[in-house]
């Protein structure tokens, strides 16, 4: 089930470069939270350190700790695609395998961890994921045909569909609608309202009206300069953060005086 978060003092590298620095906060098990901030602040960044995608990036590294109930992520021996199995990610833009079928595409991640499946557990966990990542009812008709052939929306929902099919505990969005109309978007955000009953959501946006419709805690990114570190600099409830934030660059941000 659903899993709580620690991240302790973490600083995030390209090569040399500090990315992101000194970032410490804790996340609920089954809730959301939203990351906000200006553009290059590290909200991505830090995001991606949370599964172990950052990594993926040559030169990347990162110091400091991040505990999924109490295990280090980074700690000696820990297989990063383990990790990426606890932790799923959904990414800006949708990105379905085209040529595959809408089936086999949720089913994508199950067969990339090689679990022998017989046909039957398949198909109910190809079910299982769509009606999770409500779509079923709107591809039931056409399993077999190329995921190309799904609206915009359809696409984000399918990857949502994939990314839970193989069980993960937290879920991981880095701005899952900023390519969608707004019909899709709330979509998405009403899905995101009903997967948080089974995990922990942590989803970057740059829509502000969206974190506050979604999540339950905010963290503000900000960043000094070009060159300089993102940091985090308020972490609270998101009523918190959009009526009474405590530090004064939060406010302005929030009310859209800068960023």
């Amino acid at each position: 089930m659903s899993k709580r978060i620690e991240v302790n003092d973490l600083n995030v590298y390209y090569g040399d470069f500090l990315a992101v620095e000194g970032v410490t906060l804790e996340i609920e098990p089954r809730t959301v939270t939203a990351l906000i901030g200006p553009s290059g602040c590290g909200k991505s960044t830090f995001i991606r350190t949370l599964n172990r995608m950052h990594e993926v990036i040559p030169g990347a590294s990162v110091k400091g700790q991040v505990l999924l109930d109490g295990d280090d992520l980074y700690g000696p021996g820990v297989d990063p695609v383990n990790v990426r199995r606890q932790v799923g990610m959904v990414f800006q833009r949708p990105n379905p395998f085209p040529t595959m079928s809408i089936r086999e595409n949720v089913l994508a991640g199950v067969r990339l961890n090689n679990r022998r499946i017989s046909k039957a557990d398949a198909d109910d966990l190809a079910e299982r994921s769509l009606r999770g990542a409500n779509l079923w009812d709107e591809v039931k008709d056409r399993l077999d045909r190329p995921a190309s052939g799904l609206s915009g929306g359809q696409q984000q929902r399918l990857c949502i569909a994939r990314a839970i099919a193989v069980s993960p505990q937290v879920l991981l969005m880095d701005e899952p609608c900023s390519a969608l109309d707004p019909i899709s978007t709330y979509a998405i955000e009403e899905l995101i309202g009903e997967l948080k009953k089974e995990y922990t959501i942590v989803i970057v946006t740059h829509n502000m009206q969206q974190a506050s419709r979604v999540s339950e805690k905010t963290a503000f990114f900000n960043i000094a300069g070009t060159g300089k570190p993102g940091r985090l600099i308020e972490y609270d409830d998101t009523a918190t953060i959009f009526t009474t934030p405590s530090v004064q660059a939060t406010e302005d941000y929030v009310s859209g005086r800068f960023g």
